[in-house]
């Protein structure tokens, strides 16, 4: 202990002042945050891979050889291991199933889109429309008010 320093010698830094440095460092560093977007309750939802077609099938077999077990993670579990030791051939028609309803999910997406864009279009028509026709109105109300004002002089 001839060249060690005692507890009492070391200065102890002030444990409030660095904590107030980090939460002005924290507040400089982050950028505001964004609001989430609205999910269209009408959006396709994405196709599920092999392995999850595989799973719906494998669920239920488990389940009936197994009617007892209700935890969801031995079924997961289980189904992981099984996939994992299946060949491709074996794979092959999950895959198969998996790439025709991804397909269809492609399909169903670009008619979603189409209509969606359409919606779009309309919409930013309409508004087009809308201010035409308050400008028109408007440029009717000049004339008529004009119309009067030579009425009124004519008297």
């Amino acid at each position: 202990m001839k060249g060690g320093r005692s507890k009492v010698e070391k200065p102890k830094p002030d444990n409030k002042l660095a904590a107030k440095r980090k939460v002005a460092d924290r507040a400089t560093k982050k950028a505001p945050k964004k609001a989430k977007a609205v999910k269209d309750p009408n959006k396709p939802k994405r196709p599920p891979s092999a392995f999850f077609v595989f799973m719906e099938e494998f669920r239920k077999q488990f389940n009936e050889k197994n009617p007892n077990n209700k935890s969801v993670s031995v079924v997961g579990k289980a189904g992981g291991d099984k996939w994992k030791s299946l060949s491709e051939a074996e794979k092959a028609p999950y895959v198969a199933k998996a790439n025709k309803l991804k397909s269809e999910y492609t399909k169903t997406m670009a008619a979603y889109n189409k209509k969606q864009s359409e919606g779009a279009h309309k919409a930013a028509e309409a508004e087009d429309e809308s201010d035409k026709s308050k400008s028109e109105v408007n440029d009717d109300d000049e004339e008529e008010s004009e119309e009067e004002e030579d009425d009124d002089d004519d008297e």
